[in-house]
C-alpha cells in the first residue's frame, strides 16, 4: 500500500509540475480521469502500459515517475543499482523493481519482476505499446503469450525478445517464485 501511495504522490507532483489539470492529463494519456485520480491517490496500481502512456503524455522519462529525488535536468549517463535497492512498484499481476532510476532519458527500462500465477491468459488480458521487450527467466516457469504466435513456456536461463506493438502477456505457471529480468525500450516514435 505504501509503494502505491508513494507512486501516486509522485505522479501527481509530476502532473502538476507539467501544469496539467486532471482533465488535460486524461486527454493526453487517453486514460479516464477517474483512473488517473485513483492512481494519484494510491487507490489502484497502474499497469506497465498505463505508466508508459503517462510518461509519454507528460514528455518525461519513466524514471521520473519512480524516483522521488530525480532532478529534471540530470546529465549523468551512468548509474548503478545495488541488489535489492531498485524502486519497487506493484501492479495487478506483477511486482516490479525498477533499476537505474537516476539515469535521465533512458532508451531502455530495466526491471526485475516477480510474475504472479494466474489463470490462462485471454485476449483481453494482453497489452500492446510502442517499443520492444526482452525477458530472461531467473527463477520459476513463465508462459509468454504473444499475438500471432503459439504460447511459449520459459524456464530459468531462457530468454525471449518481441515487438511490444503485438499484444502480449505473461504469467507464472507454478507456486514457485517466478522472477525475470525484463528490459523494455522506451522510444517515442512521434518525436
Amino acid at each position: 500500500m505504501q509503494l502505491r501511495s508513494d507512486l501516486g504522490a509522485r505522479m501527481k507532483a509530476v502532473r502538476q509540475a507539467c501544469g496539467f489539470t486532471l482533465e488535460v492529463a486524461a486527454q493526453k494519456t487517453g486514460l479516464a480521469l477517474s483512473t488517473i485520480h485513483k492512481i494519484e491517490n494510491g487507490r489502484v496500481s497502474p499497469s506497465y502500459e498505463n505508466l508508459v502512456r503517462i510518461a509519454r503524455a507528460y514528455d518525461i522519462g519513466m524514471e521520473r515517475l519512480f524516483s522521488a529525488d530525480h532532478e529534471a535536468h540530470q546529465t549523468t549517463r551512468m548509474t548503478v543499482t545495488k541488489a535489492g535497492q531498485g524502486r519497487k512498484v506493484r501492479s495487478k499481476n506483477f511486482e516490479y523493481e525498477v533499476l537505474c532510476n537516476a539515469l535521465a532519458e533512458k532508451k531502455i527500462i530495466p526491471l526485475v519482476t516477480l510474475v504472479d500465477q494466474r489463470a490462462p491468459l485471454r485476449p483481453e488480458d494482453l497489452e500492446s505499446h510502442d517499443g520492444e521487450e526482452t525477458l530472461y527467466v531467473l527463477s520459476g516457469r513463465i508462459e509468454l503469450v504473444v499475438e500471432h504466435y503459439q504460447p511459449v513456456i520459459l524456464e530459468p536461463g531462457d530468454c525471449a525478445y518481441f515487438d511490444s506493438t503485438l499484444k502480449h502477456g505473461l504469467r507464472a505457471l507454478d507456486d514457485d517464485e517466478a522472477k525475470i529480468f525484463w528490459a523494455c525500450t522506451y522510444i517515442d516514435v512521434d518525436k
